[in-house]
């Protein structure tokens, strides 16, 4: 009888940044490994060194190991190989490169979520330099982004990279499927980092308490005492109804987002560039999150290509009182941080209701005026936002407030 072969992986063309690996266990004959690589001559040595410390990790003596690299980095390769053995064989055993430092950075419930950046999880030369392009955080996609027959060896990609992929500082996310598959999903993610999970089609609070049941095991399982927020996904019109309750579901809920792709499909309409047929759905979560206390976090852009409607859409966006936005491709992280930053009048109008607020302080005062006008509580609050919006986006300062 044959043995069963696995595969993982990529190949064909247009393929970069990526390999193709088959696994074929043997009953006897050592250790087989055949490099197919263009650049063999400067680094099959390298691949096969690494093929070989994954192998002797999972303790296996006979194989034969095809590999057809076009360009896949260490972490990428050991996943491809890792995902491989394991449709053959059973085993509880990781192979885990070392971290790469600053991998371990913790964000706070109130980092700015301007920019998110969808990269598929099972395409990893779309994430290797992502990063550059400074968006606000950077999503691993293991959901619509990852064909079925897929998802087994993307969870593998998605988790070496929250080790080892450089994110030049932004946040790391990672949405996870639906249903059981999404609670499946983070034993990849959260014993290695992750900053921020997305939860997609949430539409009640016990979506939301499922994740966490399983997140505070692991934690528990690991011994991790590190911060993981959530940022579900409304993407359905029950979602919609149920916002506030999903906005509410738990502490570490630190954003909501909206999906109109899948909203407008549930609705049975069109997704237009206007956005009436989504203006309830929007306000309701911008409602809900502002209710909540969290972050309101509208839709991607599907016009990759015009960039005078990304822009409208922004300020449509901001105008409804949303926090930031999801993009598809990192043209579009520009365009969203720009209007998503406040006006040099807002800012100039911020900077005088702080310190008239400053100054009645310093005074005792219980009333903030500005000039004839009194100033309450809310409008200083936004007026802080203001601020601390401007020097997140480099329009003002970042010692302005200790200098005043």
């Amino acid at each position: 009888m044959a043995s069963k072969i696995g595969t993982a992986g990529n190949k064909g063309k247009g393929i970069k940044s990526d390999c193709y690996v088959e696994f074929e266990p043997k009953p006897s004959g050592g250790i087989e490994i055949e490099i197919k690589s263009k650049v063999k001559t400067l680094f099959g040595k390298a691949i096969k060194e690494l093929a070989e410390k994954v192998l002797l990790h999972f303790e296996i003596k006979n194989v034969k190991l095809i590999i057809e690299d076009t360009g896949a980095v260490d972490f990428v390769l050991a996943a491809r190989i890792e995902a491989a053995i394991k449709q053959t064989i059973e085993t509880d055993k990781e192979f885990l490169l070392p971290q790469l430092e600053g991998n371990t950075n913790s964000t706070s419930k109130e980092t700015f979520r301007f920019s998110r950046l969808y990269l598929p999880g099972n395409s990893p030369k779309l994430m290797l330099n992502a990063g550059i392009h400074k968006p606000n955080g950077l999503i691993l996609d293991l959901e619509d982004a990852v064909a079925p027959t897929k998802k087994f060896e993307a969870s593998f990609v998605v988790r070496n990279a929250l080790r080892n992929l450089n994110f030049y500082g932004a946040e790391r996310m990672v949405r996870i499927n639906q249903g059981q598959k999404g609670i499946e999903d983070l034993a990849f993610i959260v014993p290695h980092n992750v900053n921020l999970i997305l939860i997609p089609k949430a539409e009640s609070a016990e979506d939301i308490l499922a994740v966490n049941k399983e997140i505070e095991r692991l934690k528990k399982v690991y011994n991790l005492n590190y911060n993981i927020w959530l940022m579900p996904i409304v993407e359905s019109a029950k979602g919609v109804i149920k916002a506030y309750e999903i906005a509410t579901a738990s502490n570490n809920i630190a954003a909501m987002a909206i999906g109109l792709e899948d909203y407008t499909a549930d609705l049975g309409t069109q997704r237009t560039t206007e956005g009436t047929e989504s203006f309830f759905a929007r306000s309701m979560v911008v409602n809900a999150s502002r209710a909540a206390g969290i972050q309101p976090i509208d839709s991607v852009f599907s016009d990759v290509g015009n960039m005078v409607a990304l822009a409208e859409n922004v300020q449509k966006s901001k105008g409804l009182g949303f926090d930031g936005m999801g993009c598809i491709h990192p043209r579009q992280i520009e365009v969203i941080h720009k209007n998503f930053a406040p006006k040099e009048k807002e800012i100039e109008k911020a900077k005088k209701i702080f310190l008239a607020f400053k100054d009645a302080e310093a005074k005792g005062l219980g009333v903030v005026s500005l000039g004839s006008k009194m100033i309450d509580a809310p409008v200083v609050k936004r007026a802080q936002n203001t601020i601390r919006t401007a020097i997140n986006t480099g329009k003002l300062d970042k010692n302005w407030v200790e200098n005043n």
